[in-house]
């Protein structure tokens, strides 16, 4: 069984409906960033670092650190799902692209799948740049009607009673999935957890670690 949420509504600053086709998308970005680098508008070297620090700062790191709080505190797992944006910001990851955040917690009767079904729309403050994946029209498409099968072409089977349920991420909201915490672990630290702590585990294509990496 599975949901879709769907309330899709892109800002003037996000893509446009029409570039369903995020390779063209690519193409016309790096145009553009080329054509205002040359007329000395934007600073290549300036670019470059932001990207490396979503790349290699940020990553998933600041969301692991998120989920393992809430693992381990219970006030503040409770404040993370009544209002993701404020918990989060609390821990000092705020930014662009998550100032409207919302956490949905994966249960055993439950699991959740984060997509963005018309463009790219991701969390970069608390999970760095979006994987190639997440941009392609196919897991856009396969995301909303089989969320099982996403799930089996990342070499994961869940229980036949499993719902699932898959949130379309908005130029308003995107989404935090926090996962199960993995058996086993109620000794680890914090930072010990967070270890666990995949970006795929965040977006529901994949599980917690049962094992440190």
């Amino acid at each position: 069984m599975s949901a879709y949420t769907h309330h899709h509504s892109h800002g003037p600053d996000e893509h446009s409906h029409e570039h369903s086709h995020l390779s063209e998308m690519d193409v016309r970005v790096r145009a553009l960033e080329t054509l205002l680098t040359r007329k000395g508008y934007v600073d290549s070297a300036a670019l470059d670092r932001i990207i490396e620090t979503y790349e290699t700062e940020v990553g998933p790191h600041h969301g692991a650190r998120v989920v393992a709080k809430a693992w381990t505190d219970a006030a503040f797992h409770d404040w993370l799902l009544q209002d993701a944006t404020a918990a989060i910001a609390s821990l000092g990851y705020t930014g662009r692209q998550g100032e409207h955040m919302v956490a949905v917690a994966n249960t055993p009767e439950v699991h959740n799948m984060v997509v963005c079904t018309l463009c790219s729309c991701y969390p970069w403050p608390i999970l760095g740049l979006p994987p190639v994946w997440y941009k392609s029209a196919a897991y856009r498409a396969k995301a909303v009607i089989d969320p099982r099968g996403v799930l089996a072409d990342f070499g994961l089977s869940l229980p036949e009673h499993t719902t699932f349920r898959v949130w379309d991420s908005t130029a308003e909201v995107r989404y935090l999935v926090l996962p199960m915490r993995p058996a086993g672990t109620e000794q680890l630290s914090e930072a010990e957890l967070a270890l666990r702590v995949t970006r795929n585990a965040m977006i529901g294509t994949g599980l917690a670690l049962t094992e440190a990496p």
